[in-house]
């Protein structure tokens, strides 16, 4: 297989996340929360995959048609923002006028932050919190909290989308990556066990699921605050 036809295949490989994402809403569509979260477990798996196979085959040379950072926002912004959105404000876990606020500032913070040239830092972390609401939304699925704390929640992630404070990428952000990458690995894992068993409240994923996302939550800011050591 030639090196273009490798650099076409990645891009076909990021569009995947499309159909997942497609799945993903039409699950949730039909309230079927445990399936449409391992949809997006599966694309959120792609999104981890895509970026180093893209970088590998230089894809922006040997498949310059195609803006492969277009589509990933894309798919992001149906799999992270969109879709999460859609299922916090129809799954009971925010009723009436939270529910409005929430979908209000979700999704119109996330689409300008999402058009925000100065989301990437040096060290390829985000600036602000990078919206992963389906992430956010995953946890607030499996914990159940009350509609206040989940709109105290999103208001401040929202927020945090817009001051300088550091998110670890895990696979880009060189610094503890070593720790960063199995984190965001086992989360994956304890967020598709807590989907397969329907949120059942004695899981122990619910455990990994807390741990693991504070982790991915606060990173970044320590290495702000932690300095580094010279080499």
């Amino acid at each position: 297989m030639t090196l273009r036809m490798k650099a076409l295949f990645v891009h076909f490989f990021t569009a995947t996340g499309a159909v997942f994402a497609m799945l993903a809403m039409l699950a949730a569509i039909d309230a079927k929360w445990d399936m449409m979260f391992l949809w997006l477990v599966v694309a959120f798996f792609v999104d981890g995959l895509d970026g180093p196979m893209a970088r590998k085959y230089d894809v922006k040379t040997n498949a310059p048609e195609f803006d492969g950072v277009l589509l990933d926002l894309i798919i992001d912004y149906l799999t992270y923002v969109f879709i999460p959105a859609f299922a916090l404000f129809t799954s009971g876990l925010m009723d009436g006028w939270s529910g409005w606020v929430m979908i209000i500032i979700v999704t119109f913070a996330s689409a300008m932050y999402f058009a925000d040239t100065r989301m990437k830092t040096k060290d390829n972390s985000f600036s602000g919190f990078p919206g992963c609401f389906n992430m956010l939304v995953l946890v607030l699925f499996a914990l159940k909290p009350d509609w206040w704390v989940c709109l105290i929640i999103v208001m401040v992630l929202s927020a945090a989308m817009f001051v300088p404070i550091k998110f670890v990428h895990p696979v880009r952000t060189e610094r503890w990556r070593v720790v960063t990458l199995p984190v965001a690995l086992a989360w994956t894992f304890f967020a598709g066990w807590a989907a397969w068993v329907d949120f059942y409240p004695q899981s122990w994923a619910h455990w990994g699921l807390m741990i693991t996302s504070i982790y991915l939550l606060v990173a970044g800011g320590l290495q702000q605050v932690i300095p580094q050591r010279q080499k």
